[in-house]
């Protein structure tokens, strides 16, 4: 399973809020600007190079090299990536059916109903 470590975290979640991309500079800014919940620390231009070239190799970004400097995307949206990961730690489950009746037991009324509403408008088949 891909898990994102603290700085790819902070970095993914910058570029998914930006539409137009970042570039390693701006990216920095953003993370030194970033709110509580990220860490708040002046990184490196080169460090936040090796880690976009990582999360590249990953899959989950890419890089424009019509400019300089480069400017980098979320091949994924925020929300592709949460699904991904919840299908890969079902994947995990010994008891797939168990997992998910633990999972839906566990959701708000409006995620239920959330869920209702979309099982509801699946295709059969």
């Amino acid at each position: 399973m891909n898990t994102l470590g603290v700085l790819e975290r902070s970095i993914m979640n910058a570029l998914w809020d930006a539409h137009d991309g970042l570039s390693a500079p701006e990216l920095g800014e953003r993370l030194l600007n970033a709110d509580a919940d990220s860490p708040r620390k002046e990184h490196a231009t080169t460090t936040l190079l090796t880690v976009l070239s990582r999360l590249e190799a990953k899959g989950f970004v890419s890089r424009s090299r019509s400019s300089r400097p480069h400017r980098y995307f979320a091949v994924n949206s925020r929300e592709e990536h949460t699904a991904t990961l919840m299908h890969q730690v079902l994947e995990l489950a010994p008891d797939r059916d168990a997992a998910l009746a633990r999972f839906v037991g566990q959701v708000s009324a409006r995620e239920a109903e959330t869920l209702r509403a979309l099982l509801g408008s699946r295709p059969s088949g």
